[in-house]
């Protein structure tokens, strides 16, 4: 596997699947094609403990993946690794089309509004049916402040992930907050 700085968070371990190993995954990605047959996958277990085993099966199970991973052969081994969470080389990720981001590289950046007021950092993505919503976490006047901030056009004016920063104006209603 790559150094750590190229690796992604794609999902987690939530449950053993039968009496053969199979382990039952919620995956971050869209497709099944990220989890390459064959292929490493490292596993961080809560412990900390980190293991790269390659990728024996998948299938979509309703919301969830299956997945079948080499030398995980029993319903123990498979349960001793819920709660791990998977990531693959960043390269293995799909290009994207211009003005669309990866999650992993929204987490983190420093939230301004267009007078250069920081509102935050933002701390996470909810996904909804119509449009993704940016957690931003900060402070005013020394009390935390959680802003649940759309993500469309209107309200988000730029993103330089290089600069690690995001500029957004915030809709009516959420300004005062």
């Amino acid at each position: 596997m790559a150094p750590e700085d190229d690796l992604v968070l794609v999902g987690r371990v939530t449950g053993a699947h039968g009496i053969r190993g199979g382990v039952k995954v919620h995956s971050y990605a869209e497709s099944t094609a990220l989890y390459r047959i064959g292929e490493g996958i490292m596993l961080t277990l809560p412990d900390g403990t980190v293991a790269t085993l390659a990728v024996q099966w998948v299938k979509p199970h309703g919301r969830a993946l299956l997945m079948g991973l080499e030398s995980v052969t029993d319903r123990n081994q498979a349960e001793d690794l819920v709660g791990a969470s998977l990531f693959v080389e960043r390269s293995r990720l799909p290009a994207l089309e211009a003005d669309t981001y990866y999650w992993t590289d929204l987490v983190g950046l420093d939230v301004y509004d267009p007078a250069g007021s920081r509102l935050g950092s933002l701390d996470g993505v909810i996904p909804t049916p119509g449009n993704d919503v940016y957690v931003v976490k900060g402070d005013v006047d020394g009390r935390p402040r959680e802003l649940l901030i759309p993500a469309v056009g209107d309200v988000v004016l730029s993103i330089d992930i290089a600069g690690k920063t995001m500029v957004v104006e915030l809709p009516e209603g959420l300004q005062d907050c």
